[in-house]
């Protein structure tokens, strides 16, 4: 039976706590272990599928594209809806959608079932960082955090390692069998464990639901097809163009509308502002070159797929370790120090990989490059996303959550699109020389957007100051409804 709370009920108890991180961690495992378990896959996919390159960029993408266009939509619905049974909705169909990418039979399939996962896991992504986040208060939230980003960490090592078992010992299709089982486990237990909460905005906003669905979708296609028709193509160009019109729409909308999706004013909190800047550079780095890297790993240096996953370990598996040390630290010390040495890290390991990569190089070398890029981003994975949280007042963290995981998937769609860009050329596919010769540019590339995100870290907050709309000491600040079922 469901009972009303205050506005702003205290402290949830510790074991709905941990239910609350358990399943919000275990529904992120999922669709991140999803973005990242295609990876090694790739090479089996373009034999078996008989698919081109701009097919796999595709089979990566097409989740991406999705996701990044309906974030900010899937975080609006968690706050009118409800964010448990949301949370709920999205984890069925992001198991159903997986089933239909498994039972895919030609790439045109494979790709319209990974762009309704997408659709699926734009509503979980967001919504487990914002239950996280109503159950936490302040001063143990970024330990919190730390474990939400250590969680993540483990599917971003798991992921090459599953994809590459699975498509070694099994077919690719179980790549996406598995997540039909631990999804629907999910449903029961987030619709008996969690609680209720809702946004402080009523309505929906439907005409900036469009505009925003409508303008990333633009700007992301283009990025997509870029390295198919060409960058100064009418159709790159075109899609460019009224993306970022429709964006501007929206801006302009937000700036009128009676309950927008997205209040402008907490970009003008230089925390929130800072943090989502970081996140799209540490991500497209990130992502851009593991789509590289497990390539290199499989037809620069012939190893399997199961030994790629393996050897792309020391890179993947560090956040497992690193993260939940970082988030905790960063309570103390603030999250600028881990944003800015997380994302110096990053840069150094991925340069030193392409600076050391060749034919037949040996793995103790580029493991020691993968463990310092690794590092780097562990220590970014929890600060940047506590430092989103921890500057804007409570009842926006759904918005904020949705906000700054949408820059994170145009920031990965953007680094694919610009690191394959760079790696494109006659025949790199043709000889192991030849792709390590296109690999080798476009890795600087991708450290070079590492390098990047410095710059918007250095601005950020030294030490986290709550935003004056929040008051931590009175129960009046956060107008959330608020329903626990007993």
């Amino acid at each position: 039976m469901s009972s009303e709370l205050s506005p702003r009920a205290p402290a949830t108890a510790l074991p709905q706590r941990g239910w609350t991180l358990a399943l919000a961690s275990l529904g992120l495992f999922m669709v991140a272990l999803d973005t990242l378990v295609v990876a090694t896959a790739l090479p089996v996919l373009r034999t078996d599928l008989h698919a081109s390159l701009t097919d796999l960029e595709w089979t990566v993408n097409a989740y991406n594209l999705s996701f990044a266009c309906l974030l900010l939509t899937g975080a609006a619905l968690g706050d009118r809806f409800g964010r448990r049974r949301m949370y709920a909705i999205g984890l069925l169909g992001f198991a159903v959608a997986s089933g239909a990418a498994a039972l895919s039979s030609s790439v045109g399939a494979l790709v319209a079932a990974r762009a309704v996962q997408g659709g699926f896991a734009a509503i979980v992504m967001p919504l487990t960082l914002t239950l996280i986040s109503r159950a936490f208060p302040a001063e143990k939230r970024g330990m919190a955090i730390g474990m939400w980003g250590g969680i993540a960490g483990a599917a971003v090592a798991m992921g090459p390692v599953v994809g590459g078992a699975i498509t070694g010992g099994l077919d690719w299709q179980w790549i996406f069998w598995l997540n039909v089982p631990i999804g629907l486990a999910l449903v029961p237990l987030a619709l008996l464990r969690l609680t209720e909460s809702y946004g402080p905005r009523p309505r929906l906003d439907p005409y900036g639901l469009v505009l925003a669905g409508a303008g990333f979708l633009g700007l992301t296609f283009g990025l997509v097809r870029a390295n198919t028709v060409g960058w100064t193509s009418g159709e790159v160009i075109g899609s460019l163009t009224l993306g970022a019109a429709l964006v501007a729409c929206f801006v302009r909308w937000q700036q009128r509308a009676r309950d927008p999706m997205l209040p402008l004013g907490l970009f003008r909190l230089r925390g929130f502002a800072t943090a989502n800047g970081v996140s799209f550079f540490m991500y497209a780095s990130l992502f851009g070159a593991l789509f590289l890297m497990s390539q290199f790993l499989q037809i620069g240096l012939g190893n399997s797929p199961l030994e790629a996953g393996l050897r792309i370990l020391p890179w993947t598996a560090t956040p497992m370790l690193i993260a939940p040390v970082a988030g905790a630290l960063a309570d103390r010390w603030g999250n600028r120090p881990f944003m800015v040495t997380g994302l110096a890290l990053q840069a150094v390991g991925l340069g030193w990989v392409a600076a050391i990569a060749r034919p037949g190089m040996g793995y103790l070398e580029l493991s020691i490059a993968l463990t310092v890029a690794g590092i780097g981003t562990s220590m970014c994975f929890p600060t940047v996303a506590n430092a989103v949280m921890g500057s804007v007042p409570r009842q926006e963290a759904g918005i904020a959550s949705g906000a700054n995981s949408a820059m994170r998937e145009l920031g990965g769609v953007f680094g694919i699109a610009l690191l394959a860009a760079v790696f494109t050329g006659p025949a790199v596919y043709g000889s192991p020389d030849s792709f390590i010769d296109a690999f080798k540019p476009a890795l600087w590339v991708g450290a070079g957007l590492a390098a990047g995100g410095i710059v918007s870290a250095l601005l950020a907050p030294r030490r986290h100051v709550p935003p004056p709309e929040e008051d931590a000491a009175s129960p009046a600040a956060e107008p959330e409804t608020v329903r626990s079922t007993s």
